[in-house]
């Protein structure tokens, strides 16, 4: 592939939000960086690595596309790429009306809406799960009606667990549509959603018992390469599913894991991805493996952080270079060469009035990586989706079992205090 370059001699990358971290990498692959960020989330510290800056709500795409056209017309970029899940649509919408190289609007959006995903699976044949969309509790009881219980509640498109439930026994159904309905009425943050309006409605799924894992892949023209299987070792928070541990590589059995891989390998297929990073989440139920659903980026957390100390890639290296030939392409599965696994930080509710204890993990031996959102005087959430956890440790080990044990003694070493809040 022949990649034209700028004055500077380096091709030039537009990276929608994102880490401080992802326009690093971008600057050491070499290449030129524009950079379309939240204003509050830019900072002297992208300086050395920023050539441009686009300091603006890029989830709103009909106001960052016209400010990348102009821009793209006096300080060229070859394509538009985003690794965090709000800058994926606005990625390829500014790639498609600009004619850049980048992965379809189409496909894209048929990620990110988890009820046409549903239906386009189900008319190829691939990983069947019964499904609709509802708007009220009597659409609820209608699909319990027609396909029993238990059933998952969840947004039709948005991620990281929020607002999903599980309904076990009619009684719940009534209490379920109004608790969804009052996700409407919260303060979120921005950035907290993808869209505004993603309580107006709501994903009915049948529930799908068993074991839920992740697969981390990259794509190259088409060739899906299954870089990683991430176990999900812990969920918790009222309804059940905020994430609290995860560990690599699976323990799973391999002839299990063959189906997984084949399965991701069809859906990856059916849905045109055709290059980067996707997080596809599977349930092994009792009548094989089945898609939860899938994201055209890296897994959240440490997920990436994870996968190049279990399999020596970094995903977002490959995710960022591989348009301008500054990978080499995957040509097989790595073998893993480690275990690990993150464990969450889960103190009390609560307001924060001391954090100890994080020196003595920093220098632990197992000691990966350590995130702690809080700080002194911040207040603790109840955990209802994943960004209420307090932070996460990732820790080594000779295998997945010793990193797990490992990650749980390191994140039970930092302590939280808080005290009630008046």
């Amino acid at each position: 592939m022949s990649i034209d370059v700028e004055p500077t001699g380096r091709p030039r990358v537009l990276v929608i939000g994102g880490k401080l971290k992802l326009v690093r990498k971008a600057r050491e692959l070499g290449l030129d960086v524009v950079h379309a960020q939240y204003p509050d989330a830019y900072d002297r510290g992208h300086w050395p690595y920023v050539d441009q800056a686009l300091l603006v709500d890029y989830g709103d795409i009909e106001r960052l596309l016209p400010l990348a056209r102009a821009l793209h017309e006096t300080y060229p970029f070859r394509s538009a790429v985003a690794l965090f899940e709000l800058g994926l649509l606005p990625a390829a919408r500014i790639n498609e009306a600009l004619g850049l190289d980048g992965e379809s609007v189409d496909t894209v959006e048929l990620l990110l809406d988890k009820a046409r995903m549903r239906r386009h699976l189900a008319a190829k044949g691939i990983s069947p799960v019964a499904s609709a969309v509802g708007r009220s509790a009597q659409d609820l009881r209608d699909f319990v009606a027609a396909h029993g219980l238990p059933v998952i509640v969840k947004p039709v498109r948005e991620s990281g667990s929020v607002g999903v439930f599980c309904i076990r026994d009619e009684a719940e159904v009534d209490v379920v549509a109004e608790r969804y309905r009052s996700l409407d009425d919260k303060a979120w943050a921005p950035g907290d959603l993808a869209f505004a309006d993603s309580f107006q409605e709501f994903l009915i799924e049948e529930y799908l018992d068993g074991p839920e894992i992740s697969v981390e892949s990259l794509s190259f023209d088409g060739r899906h390469v299954i870089v990683g299987i991430t176990d999900k070792a812990a969920f918790g928070g009222g309804s059940g599913f905020v994430e609290l541990g995860l560990s690599q590589p699976s323990v799973h059995p391999a002839e299990t894991l063959a189906e997984v891989r084949e399965l991701v390998t069809d859906f990856l297929d059916a849905v045109g991805l055709r290059n980067g990073p996707a997080h596809t989440e599977i349930r092994l139920t009792a009548r094989g493996p089945r898609i939860i659903e899938s994201h055209n980026r890296i897994g959240g957390y440490g997920v990436n952080e994870m996968v190049e100390v279990a399999y020596g890639v970094d995903m977002e290296r490959y995710t960022l270079g591989i348009r301008f030939d500054k990978v080499e392409p995957l040509t097989e599965s790595p073998e893993p060469r480690a275990g690990v696994a993150l464990q969450a930080l889960t103190p009390e509710p609560g307001r924060v009035v001391e954090i100890t204890g994080v020196d003595a993990v920093r220098a632990d031996p197992a000691f990966v990586d350590l995130h702690v959102k809080l700080r002194p005087g911040d207040v603790v959430a109840p955990l209802t989706w994943n960004e209420d956890i307090g932070g996460y440790v990732i820790a080594r080990g000779a295998d997945a079992a010793e990193a797990v044990a490992n990650s749980k003694r390191l994140a039970e070493a930092i302590h939280v205090r808080t005290e009630p809040v008046a």
